[in-house]
């Protein structure tokens, strides 16, 4: 139980990196050309991916194995990437991430926690 315990509240945090990235998108907005040149937002965006790889490779193994249509490995690949290569980053993967990748592991952390919170407004919570 302890072990689970701890699973949620990294899941919980995940998912306030998440909200992070929806709120950094709603104030630059979603054009990738703005995203491709503004640093502050690029760098924004990167720190918060790079916090929800460095809090999966914090889950155990059990919860990872349990919880495996999530593809945890990559997320932490993602991360080590970013860390250590960050000038060789490939601006698109990033925003495709956000794109594609983060509204659907918000939806799943959400589904695991029950625990979708009220304040998100609506106008930048994922489908």
């Amino acid at each position: 139980m302890k072990n689970r315990t701890r699973d949620i509240n990294i899941i919980t945090k995940i998912m306030n990196y998440c909200e992070e990235i929806f709120a950094t998108q709603k104030y630059f907005g979603s054009d990738y050309n703005i995203f491709k040149e503004n640093f502050i937002y690029k760098n924004a965006i990167s720190m918060s991916i790079l916090q929800i790889g460095e809090l999966s490779g914090h889950l155990s193994e059990d919860f990872k194995d349990t919880h495996y249509k999530i593809p945890w490995r990559n997320i932490r690949g993602i991360r080590n990437f970013m860390a250590h290569e960050y000038g060789n980053l490939d601006t698109s993967l990033v925003w495709d991430t956000v794109l594609e990748d983060i509204p659907k592991l918000y939806k799943y952390c959400v589904e695991l926690t029950g625990m979708e919170r009220e304040e998100i407004s609506d106008e930048w919570k994922p489908e």
